[in-house]
């Protein structure tokens, strides 16, 4: 009875995993990738395509590398969700060749459960229970990035692309490879700023191959069918955004920045869900004192739900954070939720260093 429960939990964990493979361009491919990195951007509801000038650039939009204020700088962070069943691992680094170019590497992305029993040995080849033959395996998601970015000879405008590579493991049993792009660009007039971003703009394929010979014995005992090999698609997603800084005083100044992030899937529930373009809406704005403190907030995941009472409703996610720069130590917090607009909240911090080459001649 026991060992029967457990094959069965692990061939329903492997076949939740396996599923969205089956469909040629399922709703949550590559679902990690829109999580978010730094606790500033996730402090403003992830209201960042504008304005993002830092490391974190590499993530969510490439051409904000060039306003780089270091000539390298190191980001990284670390979350749980989940009493710490899921654990999520940001960590990148950029650097400017020159006054027009900046190159930026991210490759620590994980998003991972350790630890999952693996009792499909459970029973040895005596028809006993034996726990010893029990052992763990990983299901994790990776990402590797590379981007690039560039000043243009027009005044103001920076753009940029990401070359993505996904790698996805679910301990022995089954393993995916993917490719991607993304092309992004920034405008500066005055106080107004824009931004723009076609991600996995051609869309990006992930290509699983399964060890069926492992799969074999737990997938028959508990009548699924055994899964072949495919191809999963991301579609393109097109983010747009715009936003203002307003100066109060020669310390004092607010950013403000609307995003609109449009799908093509037409499986979207967001404020402007139809097929098969979609629209969700997200806002963000920074206080900042001296260039040293800041305060954050942001309203993003807004919804339409259905209670009890079948009574439609909408609902929102606040977000809240603070910054503090020290020298060259930048430490940032987010009161946050990962991808819900209702659930419990999450505690983020994420740091950055800069490193300048004047420093390193003074040090030596």
């Amino acid at each position: 009875m026991h060992s029967n429960l457990s094959i069965h939990i692990l061939a329903a964990l492997l076949f939740l995993m396996a599923g969205p493979v089956s469909a040629q361009a399922p709703k949550y491919s590559n679902e990690f990738l829109n999580i978010g990195v730094g606790a500033r951007s996730l402090a403003m509801a992830n209201s960042c395509i504008a304005n993002v000038n830092d490391v974190t650039a590499g993530y969510w939009n490439p051409a904000g590398l060039n306003e780089l204020s270091a000539d390298l700088q190191i980001g990284y962070m670390h979350n749980e969700y989940f009493a710490g069943i899921a654990k999520y691992d940001y960590g990148a680094l950029a650097a400017r060749i020159d006054e027009t170019t900046v190159i930026g590497f991210t490759p620590l992305l994980r998003l991972g459960v350790d630890d999952i029993p693996d009792t499909s040995e459970l029973i040895d080849a005596e028809g006993n229970i034996n726990y010893d033959r029990i052992k763990s395996f990983s299901a994790a998601d990776y990402a590797f990035i590379f981007s690039y970015a560039k000043k243009s000879k027009l005044e103001g405008l920076t753009y940029g692309g990401n070359v993505k590579v996904v790698h996805r493991k679910v301990g022995e049993y089954a393993t995916a490879w993917g490719f991607g792009l993304d092309v992004g660009a920034q405008y500066k007039m005055g106080a107004w700023q824009f931004g723009a971003v076609g991600r996995d703009a051609t869309s990006t394929f992930n290509a699983w191959n399964f060890n069926t010979e492992e799969l074999a014995d737990v997938f028959t005992l508990t009548g699924n069918e055994i899964p072949k090999n495919s191809l999963e698609v991301t579609l393109p997603k097109l983010l747009l955004a715009g936003g203002r800084k307003f100066s109060f005083s020669e310390k004092l100044s607010l950013y403000t920045e609307v995003d609109l992030d449009v799908t093509f899937d037409g499986r979207r529930n967001v404020l402007i869900s139809g097929k098969p373009t979609s629209i969700d809406p997200h806002m963000g704005l920074e206080l900042a004192y001296g260039g040293f403190a800041f305060l954050r907030g942001g309203v993003g995941y807004i919804q339409k739900v259905q209670n009890l009472d079948q009574e439609e409703r909408y609902t929102m996610q606040p977000n809240i954070g603070l910054g503090v720069k020290i020298k060259s130590l930048h430490i940032d917090y987010a009161l946050t939720n990962i991808g819900q607009s209702v659930g419990l909240l999450s505690n983020v911090f994420s740091l950055k260093i800069d490193i300048n080459k004047k420093e390193k001649n003074e040090a030596l």
